[in-house]
């Protein structure tokens, strides 16, 4: 099928009647691997030069045939099955490198890190609402300021001080609809075209799309088990000076690893003697199962060099979307300008509903619930996931968090996993997606547990271990379904 005949004596390019050929090709699904080929295999095969089959790949993309993964491929854009599946459904690697995970809605969702609406504080929330309706009035539906309404910033501010010892004042802190958010703004305040910026490899995916939309040069640092590589991370500041480092210090996304105390230390004189900034995104530092809860990085910033995120939506609900940014003071204009560009400000209603939620006292009660509901869950999916092992998966126990990051055998792939899974109505999320190069470690998935119940998780392990034992995931195989 790919023996394309190439007519150079016509005006057409011939770049074009490769892409041509290459469309035919797919419009009559004749391509049964949905990668194509590298553009060195294509250009030997053509004997045309590489520049040839960039540019009939860049083609391509343009006319919304293939998209491209850096460092992995090129792809080809499915179109939607109109009656079983949308175009999310099925499974689509582009958005999920982008952090958007496709997931059925028949499926086992092992996919999402959000809390499942069982544990949702409906009743206590809604008493908080009445309140605030009752006390304001149509007052409580005008704009609050730009960095926030006030007794929220206050509330935040004794809640940090109590629950994690980190020390800011109310005027340090910016409310923002959410996690993303937070990031975006950053991302608009600190980066700009060709800068450098480091982060934990692999990392959030959407951190990962927020800084290229600005055009940053990415360079991943390997994660290890105590946290960042130490050694790496000091080559990488003395090579490229970065504007920042994006982290996670406890149960970071997707390892589930947490830092030790002394990297958290050896990080924060690094931004200090070299200058740069961290940006800490405290995911789910609350969901600890640990009698001693490691504090976040932050706790320990004398020098101003860690701008500290923090989302609740994993915690509480999310759609509240209620979220904060500790500003530090030279860059608090700045970010304030890019948050008034975004949306003016975050929803003053759902802001002044969760101050008095806080005030309330029924965060610790409400934590104190979610902890109990998935250590529970935690514990179960240790037990079933243990007996994958012996078809040579392995896991290291988080003791936190919604997930667990899953180290495959060498010879499976996780995105092949991920596609076998999607037939079973499983939905699970493979290690590439997470990766600054997503060539490298495809054999990792991650798998959580934040929307299931032990009988979702038990047929789950079981779809898992029904797969594993059939030998049609290699690498070096073609893809084979699962039968």
């Amino acid at each position: 099928m790919w023996n394309i005949s190439l007519d150079k004596n016509l005006d057409t390019p011939l770049y074009v009647q490769v892409a041509k050929h290459i469309k035919e090709l797919i419009d009559e699904n004749k391509l049964e691997d949905d990668k194509l080929p590298s553009i060195r295999q294509l250009a030997k095969k053509l004997d045309v030069n590489n520049v040839t089959i960039v540019n009939a790949y860049k083609q391509l993309e343009q006319d919304g045939y293939v998209y491209s993964i850096k460092g992995s491929g090129t792809y080809i854009r499915r179109l939607p099955i109109p009656e079983d599946l949308s175009y999310l459904e099925e499974g689509d690697m582009e958005l999920m490198v982008s952090g958007i995970m496709p997931i059925s809605h028949d499926s086992i969702n092992f996919a999402s890190v959000s809390p499942t609406p069982d544990v949702f504080p409906i009743e206590d929330f809604k008493k908080s609402l009445s309140r605030v309706l009752d006390r304001d009035g149509a007052h409580a539906f005008l704009y609050p300021e730009i960095t926030g309404f006030e007794p929220l910033r206050e509330s935040i501010s004794k809640f940090l001080l109590e629950n994690s010892q980190i020390h800011v004042n109310k005027d340090q802190i910016l409310i923002t609809s959410g996690g993303q958010q937070a990031l975006d703004i950053i991302t608009k305040t600190l980066i700009d075209q060709g800068d450098s910026i480091l982060v934990e490899n692999p990392t959030y995916s959407g951190a990962l799309s927020a800084f290229e939309s600005r055009g940053a040069r990415i360079i991943g640092v390997p994660m290890l088990e105590d946290g960042i590589d130490i050694d790496a991370l000091k080559a990488n500041i003395r090579r490229y000076r970065p504007k920042f480092l994006y982290m996670m210090t406890n149960f970071q996304n997707p390892t589930t690893y947490s830092y030790s105390e002394e990297k958290k230390s050896e990080l924060l004189a690094l931004a200090y003697e070299y200058e740069f900034y961290i940006i800490e995104d405290d995911f789910l530092t609350d969901l600890s199962f640990k009698e001693r809860v490691d504090l976040p990085l932050k706790s320990r910033d004398k020098y101003d060099n860690v701008i500290y995120i923090k989302s609740f939506s994993k915690i509480f609900m999310p759609g509240v979307r209620i979220g904060f940014i500790t500003l530090p003071n030279k860059l608090f204009k700045n970010i304030i300008k890019a948050k008034h560009t975004t949306d003016i400000t975050s929803s003053g209603f759902l802001q002044r509903a969760f101050d008095e939620y806080l005030r309330m006292g029924y965060w610790k009660e409400h934590i104190n619930r979610v902890r109990e509901v998935y250590k529970e869950k935690y514990d179960f999916f240790i037990k079933e996931l243990d007996r994958l092992r012996e078809y040579g998966i392995d896991f290291i126990p988080p003791n936190g968090g919604m997930s667990f990051w899953v180290r495959l055998p060498e010879d499976i792939d996780g995105v092949e996993l991920y596609k076998e899974c999607i037939d079973y109505k499983l939905s699970i999320v493979p290690g590439k997606v997470f990766f600054t190069d997503s060539s490298l470690y495809s054999n990792y998935i991650r798998l959580s547990f934040g929307t299931v119940d032990k009988e979702e998780i038990r047929d789950g392990v079981r779809i898992l271990e029904n797969i594993l034992s059939k030998p049609s995931l290699s690498k070096d195989s073609k893809y084979l379904p699962f039968v």
